[in-house]
């Protein structure tokens, strides 16, 4: 599938079919469900290795669901795969949600989150100490440009520095590769990319073993809290159309932090055999003790100051009121921002 930015949203045909034609959509007996690299999607490892989603869906009414999994670099190649129709479901960032919920006049929203670690900046070039210090020779991986979390938190953080009018001064300079090419491309001395704003668990094994590299800024610090990396979304006309799988997979999510929670060995188990992490066992055990890295969190976290710098900046055209208005109801008993 070829990868394009969230923002082309299909070419048009893709919007056009989400905003009408809902009646010709019928409950499904399969679908298709998306996830990224990284220690951050573990819930849905969990919920894959258990069939938590086809077990709520079973107690629900909805017998003998297939559900099939995808990993995508990016969260712009998931919402691709949303629009035309190829998944249902998609587990990535708060930026890639906004966006879609935005361009669709709320033909896409939310579900419930799944994970709020914190992500971190981090450079090899001994000049750099502050964002102040990048140049135009520098290159910052993102896993999508200008609209992944990464590269809004980079916006948020320069608005904070620079002054407001400043919020892209640092868009120039960032590139788009996944965390594990970035992670690889950080510790190539020879490659052009020399900086990454990296998720776990490629930023505490980067910061780890790579000679030279440090961290500069976290999420944490730009948001002044836990910020939420990666929740489910789908169209609407799907959650419509598929209540009993919704809500299967909300009850799916709260069973797998659960489990996360009580048995961090089990979870990381499974963790590894399906994502092929080659990581020791005991290191990502050490991982999960570092803060913030246990914030598996089901309620959505700083998501209006994102929607905030969105609308400041004009990539938003529409600011909600609330978060409930770009999380379907089945959310609205959580405690979220």
């Amino acid at each position: 599938m070829k990868r394009r930015q969230a923002l082309r949203l299909g070419g048009g045909a893709a919007l056009a079919a989400m905003l009408g034609g809902t009646a010709a959509a019928q409950q499904k007996s399969e679908i298709g469900i998306t996830r990224q690299p990284g220690i951050i999607y573990m819930p849905t490892h969990v919920i894959e290795r258990r069939q938590l989603i086809e077990r709520h869906a079973a107690r629900l009414g909805v017998p003998n669901l297939k559900v099939n999994w995808v990993t995508f670099a990016s969260g712009g190649a998931a919402t691709d795969a949303l629009l035309s129709g190829n998944v249902d479901i998609v587990n990535t960032g708060v930026g890639n949600m906004l966006l879609l919920w935005d361009r669709t006049r709320g033909g896409v929203k939310g579900i419930i989150s799944t994970s709020a670690q914190p992500l971190t900046l981090l450079t090899r070039n001994p000049n750099i100490r502050s964002l102040r210090d990048f140049g135009t020779s520098d290159r910052i991986a993102v896993p999508t440009i200008r609209v992944s979390t990464q590269a809004i938190l980079l916006q948020i953080a320069c608005a904070a520095t620079f002054g407001a009018d400043q919020w892209a001064r640092l868009d120039g300079i960032t590139v788009q590769l996944g965390h594990p090419d970035a992670a690889a491309a950080l510790a190539n001395p020879n490659h052009e990319v020399n900086s990454h704003f990296s998720a776990p668990p490629f930023s505490f094994f980067t910061l780890r073993n790579v000679a030279g590299v440090r961290a500069i800024l976290t999420s944490s610090e730009i948001m002044g809290g836990p910020l939420s990396q990666a929740q489910f979304f789908c169209q609407t006309r799907f959650a419509e159309a598929n209540p009993k799988i919704v809500e299967a997979t909300r009850a799916a999510t709260l069973e797998a932090i659960e489990i996360i929670r009580s048995d961090r060995r089990g979870a990381l188990e499974i963790y590894k055999d399906i994502s092929n992490d080659r990581t020791s066992l005991e290191d990502l055990l050490a991982l999960l003790e570092v803060p913030g890295m246990m914030d598996y969190i089901a309620a959505p976290q700083g998501t209006m100051r994102f929607a905030e710098h969105l609308h400041r900046t004009n990539t938003l055209r529409t600011m909600p009121r609330a978060w409930t208005e770009y999380y379907l109801p089945i959310a609205h008993d959580l405690q979220g921002s």
